[in-house]
């Protein structure tokens, strides 16, 4: 029986590759839980620091750094975020969407842009799109760190301070729960101030030690460099959640396809059995 042979194979084969999915499921659940811990532990420091940085743009210090001006905009510098890897569904995808959809805003605009990338998909995305690539790091790992990203930060701020572009953005997916991943972007710089109760604007500041020149070099570039991170650390834990996803997708589709095809070799089993039986009896008549 050929076709039942056939359909062994196949069943064998779906199988195989079942176990294959259910363990990158299981993978992809433990490796979720460690990043979403790493998040979730970063999240706070990020959050405070953009807070500060933003109150800090509505302030009245003696020293005005480039970062707080607003200019006039005809070039964008954009990092985007992705995974080193794939089979975490449409992850990057959605991802890739968004920042066309943004980049094809300010082409239309007549504004340029230039890209850094951080992520294998991004840089292998972005290579086939005509667009200006300045910089990109791949091969992070789960457990990145900061001094890896810091060259590519570096690129783009140096853009900015030499007026090579006149807004800086980040693009990464956010992590809502272990079923939504949302891609957001975020302007970094200039930096957007937040609004202030409007008795309280032009009659308040901090207090700088040793000077606000001082504190506000060193503080802007950590405010960067920790966004940036954040939406890496975020990216991952969207990654793992997106691969858990869509493993345990691939492994329900498998046994779906396994029991469809256990019914055809079923019935082409008792095709061929009753096939036999009435040869048996017609020959057995023929005598």
């Amino acid at each position: 029986m050929a076709v039942g042979k056939e359909i062994r194979t196949k069943i064998a084969s779906i199988k195989n590759t079942q176990k294959i999915t259910r363990a990158m499921e299981k993978i992809a659940a433990s490796r979720m839980r460690k990043t979403k811990d790493r998040m979730q532990a970063t999240r706070p420091y990020s959050k405070k620091i953009a807070r500060i940085i933003k109150h800090l743009a509505q302030a009245n210090p003696e020293y005005q750094h480039s970062f707080l001006i607003q200019r006039e905009v005809k070039r964008v510098g954009v990092i985007v975020v992705s995974s080193d890897k794939g089979l975490c569904g449409g992850l990057n995808s959605n991802l890739f969407r968004k920042s066309l959809t943004h980049l094809a805003q300010w082409n239309k605009d007549g504004i340029e842009v230039d890209i850094a990338t951080i992520g294998g998909k991004a840089a292998s995305f972005f290579s086939n799109v005509k667009v200006n690539v300045v910089g990109r790091v791949a091969k992070l790992g789960d457990i990145p760190h900061l001094q890896d990203i810091v060259g590519v930060i570096k690129i783009m701020l140096d853009a900015y301070n030499e007026g090579r572009i006149d807004e800086l953005h980040v693009i990464n997916n956010e992590f809502v729960n272990s079923m939504t991943q949302n891609p957001i972007i975020q302007q970094l710089l200039p930096v957007v101030a937040c609004e202030l109760d409007q008795n309280l604007k032009g009659h308040w500041d901090y207090i700088y030690e040793p000077d606000a020149k001082e504190v506000l070099d060193y503080l802007l570039i950590r405010y960067i460099e920790s966004i940036v991170y954040q939406g890496l650390v975020e990216n991952n834990a969207c990654e793992q959640a997106a691969r858990m996803v869509a493993m345990k997708s691939a492994s329900d589709n498998a046994g779906n396809l396994i029991n469809e095809l256990q019914l055809i070799y079923n019935k082409a089993r008792q095709g061929a059995i009753t096939q036999e039986i009435s040869e048996i009896v017609a020959g057995a008549a023929a005598v």
